[in-house]
């Protein structure tokens, strides 16, 4: 592991880094994927798990240390901040970090009036509320310092505590505002046995502190209980923290709010989504925590391309998790065998739009059979095997592409998911049907993987045997339509995680993805 102070030397090294693991016929677009994590030191589990995070994600994990003057006020802690760079250090080699960074101040432009060269100002909408009404300056001060580290590490994924809510709202918003290429990545709370939060700023506490400090979870988790219970008004939300809180007499409270979690304007009523977040002083130490109340629950959507075993692993994952498992697949392949039956042309897109404004498509779960645990039928007709077959198979990507098709079926889709809490697979359905999905993940697979699992399943149903190179042939003749297709095309989303099962089990496949869940959804 290295260590870095000055921005030169640590350009230099991502350079070099760069140049050594990139393919030969990578010049301008180097394949190595480079986390970072912005600390201030003090390093504690919270932190670590944000590099454990970075280490699944990325080739390079950069952490950066720097305690950043431009965020603290005159009357805050920036003297008395731990500063315990030798030891954040060995945490660092211990969890595989590949440099850390810790340039001092004047290396970042800041002075000693504690002024920069130039500030990032953020929406004072965003910078006015919650903790920036009593820390003025404050995310000014952060804004400014994470712009710097993104322009000198220059990652693809940044990594950030739910902790810190108004945090990464107004750097998700930095983000988008000033077209950086980073993904932020939120990772959940890391807390004490007790439910407190893990800070840096628990240090200040006394065990016994630490112990009453706990109400603040406490009083979230009885906020949450009546959410979940169906209270959605912004005034009872509040006075069931507030009440809590009261009960710890050493908790000073400085705000309890109700705010919408991405722009972190104020909500009177949950209608979708929001952000009880608090802040209070114990002895010397301020505290803050928060709760992500969500009336939808998650959706998982699976995509990838034909024969990567989609199908299996949303049925099997939807069962691990207690989501409902949409079978998007099995709506057009049976609107693929009902064009087929009526002799229809798949390129007659007239004729197949009349068929589909008149075709009526019922989908149930079966706990019966293992092979079709999902039940279809079209117009009243039972076709739960017969969509299987190797000719529908064949030309249903044909009839998926068509805009009267993917019209007819996305507003079921899309009804289905107001509610949340399923798991769908297809081509587009986190670039298209599902765009706001909790997880999206990229399923795939090698044209000769997929080929061996596609002559397998025609074998295990009794069909009539077709070669390997036949099937390679028609798996890629269909990737090649499903990705060039006009509409809703066959693509990977900017913030789906790719996975490829060659060499897997369905079982690890199914447990990665259970392990995604876990990490992404909050």
């Amino acid at each position: 592991m290295r260590l870095f102070t000055t921005v030169a030397a640590l350009r230099c090294y991502l350079k070099l880094y760069q140049k050594r693991n990139q393919s030969p016929d990578e010049t301008d677009n180097p394949s190595v994927s480079i986390g970072l994590v912005p600390t201030m030191g003090a390093l504690h589990w919270g932190h670590l798990s944000l590099i454990a995070r970075a280490k699944k994600e990325n080739d390079l994990v950069i952490v950066s240390i720097f305690v950043n003057p431009l965020q603290f006020a005159p009357t805050e802690d920036y003297q008395s901040y731990p500063r315990t760079l030798e030891r954040d250090r060995l945490l660092c080699q211990q969890s595989g970090v590949d440099a850390i960074f810790a340039p001092e101040a004047q290396e970042l432009g800041v002075n000693e009036q504690l002024s920069s060269r130039t500030q990032v100002v953020p929406p004072s909408s965003m910078t006015s509320v919650l903790c920036g009404k009593t820390r003025l300056g404050h995310f000014q001060g952060v804004a400014t310092i994470v712009t710097q580290l993104f322009n000198i590490v220059q990652p693809n994924k940044a990594y950030f505590g739910q902790k810190d809510a108004q945090q990464v709202a107004i750097i998700r918003r930095l983000v988008k505002d000033l077209n950086f290429s980073v993904k932020i990545v939120t990772c959940p709370t890391v807390r004490e046995t007790s439910g407190l939060a893990k800070s840096s700023r628990n240090q200040y506490l006394t065990p016994v502190q630490i112990e009453q400090a706990a109400v603040l979870n406490r009083s979230l988790q009885q906020a949450k209980l009546a959410f979940q219970a169906g209270e959605r008004d912004r005034q009872v939300l509040e006075a069931i923290v507030n009440k809590e809180l009261a009960t710890v007499e050493c908790v000073a409270v400085e705000y309890v709010e109700l705010v919408e979690p991405d722009t972190l304007m104020p909500l009177e009523k949950i209608e979708d989504r929001g952000l009880l977040a608090i802040s209070v002083r114990v002895g010397s130490a301020r505290l803050i925590d928060n709760v992500l109340l969500k009336v939808r629950s998650p959706i998982v959507a699976i995509d990838g391309p034909a024969g990567a075993g989609k199908s299996t692993v949303a049925r099997l994952v939807a069962a691990e998790l207690g989501l409902v498992y949409l079978d998007t697949g099995a709506m057009y392949r049976a609107l693929t065998f009902l064009v087929l039956q009526s002799g229809i042309s798949v390129d007659d897109e007239r004729a197949i739009a009349q068929v589909v404004s008149n075709c009526s498509i019922q989908l149930s779960s079966s706990t019966d059979d293992l092979d079709y645990p999902v039940r279809v039928w079209i117009n009243g007709e039972e076709v739960t095997q017969v969509i299987r077959s190797a000719e529908v198979t064949a030309n249903v990507s044909a009839i998926a592409s068509q805009k009267a098709v993917r019209s007819a079926l996305l507003q079921q889709q899309q009804s289905w998911g107001l509610k949340g809490g399923l798991v769908a697979e297809g081509r587009d359905i986190g670039t298209h049907v599902f765009p706001n999905a909790e997880l999206k993940v990229f399923l795939t697979a090698s044209v000769s993987e997929r080929a061996r699992r596609r002559q397998q399943d025609f074998q295990t149903q009794g069909q009539v045997e077709i070669t390997l190179e036949q099937l390679e042939q028609t798996i890629q003749e269909r990737d090649r339509a499903d990705s060039t297709r006009e509409l809703a095309p066959l693509q990977k989303a900017p913030d789906a995680i790719e996975l490829c099962t060659d060499g897997l089990s369905i079982n690890q496949v199914i447990n990665k993805i259970i392990s995604l869940y876990h990490e992404v959804v909050i």
